[in-house]
């Protein structure tokens, strides 16, 4: 996983210089500067591509995973004609590359990502029609003077794109690197490509599952749903550097744990994986971490902080994350603080359980769901939101101190097959189609039921759904509220609508998040970028996003 920068002139002319902050820039120093705020990102190598009779800049910020000597980026066709920049991991390169050879004997990719120049010198833009993974990409075909950009189905990898004062376009990871320069801004959407000139470009859908359209029929196969979820973590293992797994003690990163120790034990019996956890000490997120530490027989670490070790973060966190949305921010939090304590040992990639909870249904606001219909259309909201919420916090949090984060429940294929199940046998209580009535049953209940055996100690397994901002500690999420009131008068909270009339916030913790924002990303373009998450609350839930305000928690502090 890097970071990418793009820039292309508005009519494919040499670009001689940009004005910038009131000082002259050539292309070359305007996308360098512009890059260096992401440079975090990548950490090991910065390469740039400047095609200056075309008006061309491509920056590629580089962390080193896979084809670590020789992934340098921009990559190239072998002609010279194609450049390529692409932030992320090709999961089935080398399946792609035994079929790519056969057809150009010989052939050896540099990286995982190079096996994207020769299908699309093959089949252009339905390239995205064989390649699985987490990515987004830039591809210039300075021949044609043609660009294909696009992004992976859900979002996992951040792509932004905006357009300055003079026409130019431009792409970049972070909003970071467009916001002080770009008139116009907006997300790259998931599951989307963009292919031809610069005045024509615009984002089209590619990923289109039946399952967004069609209600599910499909019964849950048990056998089926484990082998799915088996090869998901499998695919997600190729990796060149020292790697490891986050372990909340929760059921959807244990199980992540759990399968990847023992593929790996398959090619070395001695293997034991590294495994991390952070919470407050006595966290309820520590106590079940160890028991699957101790049950899959990893090398664990826990890392403890207090509540203001978390506070000191709060800034810094809000500049990295680019989000002023108070549940990403509460999540975000714990995992800002472990990130740099695991990039610390050496670990450079790590897995982790996110995209459980909305392929499953696994919230605990679910339970309030009033049929098989509503409940499968807010799983769908759900995936269509994770760019904006829990993926966004993964991704940019850990690549904040260079620290590549993976989500095999996020496979794609895995995600076909999850989200094809019809929703009553996904739904959280168990609905009577005829009487409305419902008993209790445990969220993720299938998934529970695919892995019962030896995967993990009952007590995990059987865990009831915790957020990870509340089983870190439930103190850190109670001192939140306080801490911002310390920062925002009741008559400020009264003004909120009239200072921010798009996206007011509603509470204290949610007003100091937005100043924060606004010191940081002024614009309102930027403000734009940020959607809330929030539980349903015309189902009649409480919209504080903690799982506790939930009536299914049980140890609520509200009733919903």
């Amino acid at each position: 996983m890097c970071g990418i920068l793009a820039i292309f002139s508005a009519d494919g002319q040499p670009i001689e210089a940009q004005s910038l902050q009131g000082s002259e820039h050539s292309l070359r120093e305007l996308a360098y500067r512009q890059s260096g705020k992401q440079r975090h990102r990548g950490p090991d190598d910065t390469g740039v591509e400047i095609i200056a009779e075309q008006g061309v800049a491509m920056v590629h910020e580089r962390l080193a995973v896979i084809g670590v000597e020789t992934g340098h980026q921009p990559l190239y066709s072998q002609d010279g004609n194609i450049a390529l920049i692409v932030n992320g991991e090709i999961y089935n390169y080398l399946e792609l590359t035994r079929q790519i050879a056969k057809r150009l004997p010989g052939y050896k990719p540099k990286s995982d990502s190079n096996v994207l120049i020769e299908l699309y010198e093959q089949h252009g833009q339905e390239l995205l029609q064989h390649i699985t993974g987490m990515f987004a990409f830039v591809l210039y075909d300075r021949r044609r003077r043609q660009l294909l950009v696009a992004r992976d189905p859900f979002g996992i990898i951040p792509l932004y794109m905006g357009q300055d004062a003079r026409g130019n376009l431009w792409f970049a990871s972070e909003m970071k690197c467009l916001v002080d320069v770009c008139e116009q801004l907006q997300i790259f959407p998931p599951g989307h490509v963009a292919a031809g000139n610069v005045k024509q470009l615009q984002p089209v859908r590619y990923y289109k599952p039946s399952w967004k359209e069609l209600m599910p029929t499909q019964p849950v196969n048990l056998q089926e749903l484990q082998r799915q979820v088996e090869l998901a973590v499998r695919s997600h293992l190729q990796c060149d550097v020292p790697f490891g797994a986050l372990l909340s003690g929760g059921v959807d990163s244990s199980l992540i744990a759990s399968i990847a120790a023992r593929i790996m034990r398959e090619r070395d019996a001695n293997y034991k994986l590294r495994t991390f956890s952070v919470g407050m000490l006595g966290s309820p997120d520590f106590e079940h971490a160890r028991l699957v530490a101790q049950h899959i027989g990893s090398q664990h670490t826990e890392i403890a902080f207090n509540v203001e070790d978390c506070l000191d973060g709060v800034r810094d966190l809000i500049y990295h994350l680019e989000s002023y949305d108070v549940a990403t921010v509460r999540c975000s939090l714990p995992m800002f603080y472990l990130a740099r304590h695991v990039k610390s040992t050496g670990i450079k990639m790590i897995l982790s359980g996110e995209g459980a909870d909305e392929i499953f249904g696994g919230y605990l606001y679910f339970h309030k769901a009033p049929n098989y219909e509503q409940f499968h259309q807010e799983m769908i909201t759900r995936c269509e939101q994770l760019h904006v919420s829990d993926i966004l916090r993964a991704n940019k949090v850990t690549m904040s101190k260079g620290l590549e984060l993976r989500v095999p429940f996020l496979d794609t294929s895995l995600v076909d097959y999850v989200m094809s199940i019809r929703p009553q046998d996904k739904i959280p209580g168990q609905l009577n189609e005829f009487s409305g009535e419902r008993k209790w049953r445990m969220e993720k209940f299938v998934l529970r039921q695919a892995f019962a055996g030896d995967y993990l100690p009952d007590a995990v397994l059987w865990r009831q759904k915790e957020q990870f901002s509340d089983g870190v500690g439930y103190a850190l999420i109670d001192a939140l509220p306080e801490f911002s009131a310390r920062h925002v008068s009741d008559v400020q909270l009264l003004m909120a609508e009239k200072r921010f009339p798009m996206n007011p916030p509603k509470t204290k913790e949610g007003y100091y998040y937005r100043c924060i924002f606004e010191e940081q990303f002024s614009s309102e373009a930027a403000a734009r970028t940020v959607e809330k998450w929030a539980p349903r609350l015309d189902w009649g839930c409480p919209e504080d996003p903690s799982g506790r305000a939930q009536a299914a928690h049980d140890k609520a502090y509200g009733k919903c």
